[in-house]
């Protein structure tokens, strides 16, 4: 159990040996004694899993944008979250903001928030993998993070937005404006003759 990122009940039922009501019983026992952490209905952690990242912060990091892929699948990285990464917005952003084909949902757990937005499932792409422990995160580039942001985003004046817009590169602008074109939003269409691209 504490190797394991995540589980689910009925894994938790074989590590333990215990079904139905008996196994629903040490499921309270353990989250009350802090043992595992639920992060969501049916999905939990071990306490002693996450001890491993006391005195590696990086890597507790990439294991929570790892379960932002695994609660609500599928999903990929994307907005708020990954914008910042990406030196494109000056705040700091502490939920982990993801696009998923399924309803938007938020879930929130001791280890964070995860936020989820609905995508149709021809925008569900133009992410990138990255590593946790042999692991596969999806994660999107700069182009779709921005083009993410501006479609879920209010309509509002480019000037408004606090984008580092030179942090994008000639290959980010032309990856940008082929999602747009792909997407047919006209809303998207607007802010690309704006830009200049």
């Amino acid at each position: 159990m504490e190797q394991l990122p995540y589980f689910n009940k009925f894994t938790l039922g074989e590590i333990l040996g215990k079904e139905g009501e008996n196994l629903n019983y040490w499921v309270k026992k353990l989250l009350k004694k802090g043992e595992i952490i639920a992060l969501k209905k049916g999905l939990y952690v071990s306490r002693l899993y996450l001890l491993g990242f006391a005195k590696n912060p990086a890597l507790k990091e990439s294991y929570l944008e790892y379960l932002a892929n695994i609660i609500r699948y599928p999903s990929y990285i994307s907005l708020e979250y990954a914008l910042a990464k990406y030196g494109l917005i000056p705040e700091g952003v502490y939920a982990i903001t993801s696009i998923t084909t399924k309803s938007g949902r938020v879930y929130k757990n001791k280890l964070g928030t995860f936020i989820y937005k609905n995508i149709k499932e021809c925008l569900f792409d133009n992410f990138e993998v990255k590593d946790f422990e042999g692991k596969r995160i999806k994660f999107a580039t700069a182009a779709k993070a921005l083009f993410d942001f501006l479609y879920f985003g209010k309509t509002q004046r480019l000037e408004d937005l606090r984008i580092n817009w030179d942090q994008l590169g000639k290959s980010d602008k032309i990856e940008f404006k082929e999602i747009v074109l792909k997407s047919a939003s006209s809303k998207l269409k607007r802010v690309l003759e704006k830009l200049k691209w």
